[in-house]
């Protein structure tokens, strides 16, 4: 027993001191690793046979909004023959799910206007771009026939770029080199600890050889007549790549310092790739994520479909709902009555409708907090990035205000290609929102020059920006609670009369599309179950 609990906390600092992935890579090596079960929650989708067993018939359902929600209600419910109809704003379906071609126009809360010029078969999705494999998400794309592709979420040959380290700033690495110095270093540091039996409490002798044999192949370091150094090998990369009869290639090297390479902070962004949302594989539809939402509009009926439709209150009456909406392209109001409501719009938004939900409704709804956040697409003349660099996919981490720079994952080897120039959130997300269009562009692009040299300026063909705490009907582009455990939380989860919530913002996945799905099954359960037990 006490050799246990020495063994449990001696992995506990493994997994302070290398995160996720050394952890679990040293319980592996002692035996200890278990398999994690993946799979999507177990979901009964309503029938119309459901009718015939208890007499009941369908009821009419008003839904709020186009996006994943409002879609995922409307098409589930769909199924059991309830009469569905969907008021959304914009002009699309998708909500924050939208992707950004040629022709896509954008004007912002404060008027300015922009129009994507990129060319035939490039673009970018604005919003959701990657599918983990274990999302709910993957069942609808197969269920609607949209097809996928890999996302190349982590590649090797993408860089890390710190300019505001205390070492190494300024100094793009590919993630291959970083990787290969931190595990190396903190191999030796751990092999050494062990050979000199700090961690014989720990440990039994047999463990430590163990160990110590992960650690030799885990971060490639000399055995113990060279004090298990690190001193770093092929795994950093080469200068000159191996060829044909006498070249052996240049290996990257010397490697730096062990006081730099934790002064860098290159490490901390290595945790990325093991959160179990963001491991590798992950997917995207083919052509743009928006062919989700579209297959989503076909199947339940376009002429289901009011877009153009800006909802301004929404009432519980003695026999139903009635929600009352203009069109956004001007004329007189509107009221439309029915047996439930599904309000799927963003809570921030929601907030603001006239309603006679009660004040607890609309306090709970302000409760949420809109994250502003922003991307741009640059498109280029030529795929530099992949003649020249040789990053196919993936992504670059920054601690500048740009955050992200994506590589595409389509497209590969042809004549133009669009990346994302930044991804951020919070500040720098305000501060480049701020900013007109051709300002957003300019930043962006300098701060992408100090990585990748002056072909990220003079390669540029175009650009589209997005800033989604300023798109109208939207204004953000997600939502944190102070707290999912609260009595706000909980209070929107419930229906308020004949009006249910839903969204990612009511999940435990927030941001994702599986969040939404969830949201929208789980409303769906209830609004059916209320209906055959009435």
């Amino acid at each position: 027993m006490v050799a246990e609990a020495s063994r449990r906390g001696f992995l506990r600092s493994v997994g302070v001191a290398g995160g996720a992935g050394v952890l679990y890579s040293a319980m592996g090596a002692l035996g200890l690793a278990p398999v994690p079960d993946a799979h999507a929650e177990a979901y009964r989708p309503p029938q119309r046979g459901d009718f015939a067993l208890t007499g009941r018939s369908s009821k009419k359902v008003l839904v709020l909004g186009a996006g994943i929600a409002g879609l995922a209600a409307a098409y589930e419910l769909r199924k059991a023959g309830y009469d569905c109809r969907i008021l959304e704003a914009h002009e699309r379906p998708g909500g924050r799910n939208w992707t950004v071609r040629g022709g896509t126009r954008l004007t912002d809360l404060d008027g300015r206007t922009q129009r994507a010029s990129f060319s035939q078969g490039q673009y970018m999705n604005a919003g959701p771009a990657r599918l983990p494999q274990s999302h709910v998400t993957m069942e609808y794309c197969r269920e609607l026939g949209v097809p996928l592709e890999v996302f190349t979420n982590q590649n090797a040959n993408a860089y890390i770029f710190h300019e505001n380290s205390r070492a190494l700033a300024g100094q793009p690495v590919r993630w291959r080199t970083a990787k290969a110095d931190v595990y190396g270093y903190v191999s030796e540091l751990l092999a050494k600890a062990t050979d000199q039996g700090a961690l014989d409490q720990a440990l039994t002798a047999e463990d430590k050889e163990r160990l110590l044999a992960f650690l030799q192949n885990f971060g490639a370091i000399r055995g113990r007549a060279e004090d298990w150094a690190y001193a770093g090998t092929s795994r950093r990369g080469y200068a000159v790549e191996p060829g044909a009869a006498f070249e052996q290639g240049t290996v990257l090297g010397p490697p730096p310092s062990l006081s730099d390479v934790i002064a860098s902070g290159l490490g901390q962004r290595f945790s990325f790739e093991f959160g179990y949302d963001q491991a590798m594989l992950m997917f995207q539809p083919v052509g743009g994520m928006d062919a989700i939402p579209r297959a989503l509009a076909r199947a339940i009926g376009e002429g289901r479909i009011t877009y153009g439709a800006a909802v301004t209150a929404v009432a519980n009456t003695g026999s139903g709902a009635e929600v009352t909406w203009r069109s956004t392209r001007g004329g007189r109001p509107r009221t439309e009555r029915a047996d439930f409501v599904v309000a799927a719009m963003p809570p921030q938004v929601l907030a603001r409708l006239d309603h006679n939900l009660g004040t607890q409704v609309t306090a709970a709804l302000r409760y949420a907090t809109p994250t502003p956040v922003g991307k741009i697409g640059l498109e280029y003349r030529s795929r530099w990035w992949e003649t020249d660099e040789h990053i196919y996919g993936g992504i670059t981490p920054t601690d500048n205000d740009l955050s992200t720079i994506w590589y595409p994952s389509y497209g590969y080897q042809g004549r133009r290609g669009t990346l994302v120039g930044y991804y951020n959130f919070g500040a720098n997300a305000v501060s480049y929102g701020d900013l007109p269009h051709a300002q957003r562009e300019a930043r962006a692009v300098a701060q992408g020059v100090k990585i990748h040299g002056r072909k990220y300026r003079s390669e540029l063909a175009s650009s589209f920006s997005v800033a989604w705490h300023r798109t109208p009907f939207i204004e953000g582009g997600w939502v944190g609670w102070p707290s999912q455990t609260g009595p706000e939380y909980r209070l929107l989860n419930e229906p308020a009369g004949q009006v249910y919530f839903a969204g990612d913002w009511l999940s435990h996945v927030i941001a994702w599309q599986h969040g939404a799905f969830t949201s929208a099954r789980k409303v769906v359960t209830e609004i059916h179950e209320r209906v055959l037990s009435a």
